[in-house]
């Protein structure tokens, strides 16, 4: 539930009375009283943006850099960086399962409590063994597969609760809020990434029990941020899957300068899952999506590997540099999000995705000499920061618009199994051109990848918004 200053929740609750109002929000039997409507939707911004700065501080310890340097310090080979990555994409196979099962329960928050909450305790098993192994005998190579496994099963509860906690946030942000709001959402994430990921490299490269036990500390940290954010969503209204597949209630404002909001109960159109197979405005996104996954997970497991194993930089210069990508993605992802409401995902998609797409072919010729390391590389982060949060954004942003509105969890599931299992394929092809073509293999990888992700784009153009 990745996917934000604290100053900046504030100004979402000043917006939310002169917007229009969603086209689904709040799922009821009765006609609620208007202003009640949005005094929750603000109650739920705000504990929505609380839950992403939290679980931005869980993502710090369990992705990104410091797994990967601590993988780095046991001894991990390319393959195992390959797989390390891939896991949670597979994972996502499990997510239509997730959605049908979400489906039959009667509470999105006691469904995302039994799988995210789950989720996120069993990485106390990695932070115990690692704190203990100099006395229980934890070697280097079990440590490894115990951290294979806790990403794994880890991976599957949040597979399955994935799909749900999308439709969930989806019916609570008006719809023509979204850009907006993911793009403050996201930003606010991007600041507290900005601020741990240094913070914590500092700590664990500088630990006197030595890294691995610097890892450990943060870990423990790191979890106890993951449980702040699910009790962050028990303020958000919480829905009833059987009710919103039933019957929808829809808010319009009679004009956009009325402070009203006129209620009517509506019906929702025939939408059975045997749809699914005919909506080939979706179909067309799912052949973009998983392609396009592919491509980027060829090569975006390995910078990191590249910069710590074969240009042998220090663990706090690479999580400077990636401050410097959050930093980037903060600063730009309002602007992506406001852009993205007024021309639309797609454009944006196409237009910023050539330059996601060129940006592999940027890393050959890097090596560790000072002007890379203190000019290019930290240009080279800034840039893909600010790229990477328009595709994030849009991508996310594009998927809750063609999705109908009933079983939409089932959409988002089918297009997040898609991905996920382009992606870990992607992976899984990088790690083993990395491991077994020699000498310049990485280099290789990268160009591959620049090629596939142009590719990619194409399917794109006959995607309807």
């Amino acid at each position: 539930m990745t996917f934000v200053p604290i100053e900046t929740v504030a100004p979402v609750s000043l917006e939310i009375t002169q917007i229009p109002a969603p086209q689904s929000a709040f799922i009821s039997p009765t006609k609620p009283n208007p202003q009640d409507y949005k005094d929750a939707i603000r109650t739920s911004l705000r504990a929505s943006t609380l839950d992403a700065v939290f679980a931005a501080v869980f993502g710090v310890a369990t992705g990104g850099i410091l797994l990967s340097n601590f993988l780095l310090e046991l001894g991990a080979s390319p393959v195992v960086f390959g797989m390390l990555s891939s896991i949670p994409m597979l994972v996502n196979l499990v997510q239509p399962l997730g959605a049908l099962l979400s489906e039959r329960s009667s509470s999105r928050f006691q469904y995302s409590l039994k799988t995210h909450g789950i989720a996120r305790l069993l990485w106390l098993i990695l932070g115990f063994s690692i704190i203990t192994s100099p006395w229980i005998g934890i070697n280097s190579q079990q440590l490894i597969l115990l951290t294979l496994l806790v990403v794994l099963f880890s991976g599957l509860l949040g597979g399955l609760g994935s799909a749900s906690w999308l439709s969930w946030l989806a019916t609570i942000v008006p719809r023509k809020l979204r850009g907006r709001y993911f793009g403050i959402r996201n930003s606010a994430s991007s600041l507290t990434n900005l601020l741990c990921v240094p913070l914590a490299g500092l700590a664990v490269s500088h630990w006197y029990g030595g890294t691995l036990q610097g890892y450990g500390i943060i870990l423990f940290a790191a979890i106890a941020c993951g449980i702040i954010s699910i009790c962050c969503q028990y303020f958000q209204t919480d829905m009833n899957p059987a009710l919103q597949n039933s019957s929808l209630v829809k808010y319009q404002q009679t004009s956009e300068s009325a402070e009203t909001v006129t209620v009517t109960e509506i019906t929702s159109p025939p939408n059975d899952l045997a749809s699914i197979g005919s909506n080939w405005n979706f179909l067309r996104f799912l052949l973009y999506f998983g392609f396009w996954t592919l491509a980027f997970n060829i090569s975006a497991p390995f910078f990191n590997f590249y910069m710590l194993d074969k240009l042998h930089l220090d663990v706090s210069c690479v999580t400077l540099y990636g401050s410097l990508q959050a930093g980037a993605s903060m600063l730009l992802i309002v602007l992506w999000g406001k852009l993205a409401d007024k021309i639309g995902n797609r454009r944006i998609l196409m237009m910023i995705g050539s330059l996601v797409a060129l940006t592999p072919l940027l890393w050959l010729g890097v090596s560790a000499n000072s002007w890379n390391i203190w000019l290019w590389l930290p240009l080279l982060h800034i840039f893909t920061g600010g790229t990477l949060a328009a595709i994030d954004l849009c991508n996310n942003n594009l998927q809750l618009a063609i999705a109908p509105l009933k079983n939409q969890s089932i959409y988002f599931a089918i297009a997040s199994a898609v991905a996920g299992f382009s992606g870990a394929l992607g992976t899984t092809i990088g790690g083993f051109i990395a491991e077994f073509a020699g000498q310049g293999a990485l280099l290789g990888l990268f160009a591959l990848s620049s090629l596939c992700r142009l590719a990619a784009i194409l399917p794109l153009i006959f995607v309807e918004e």
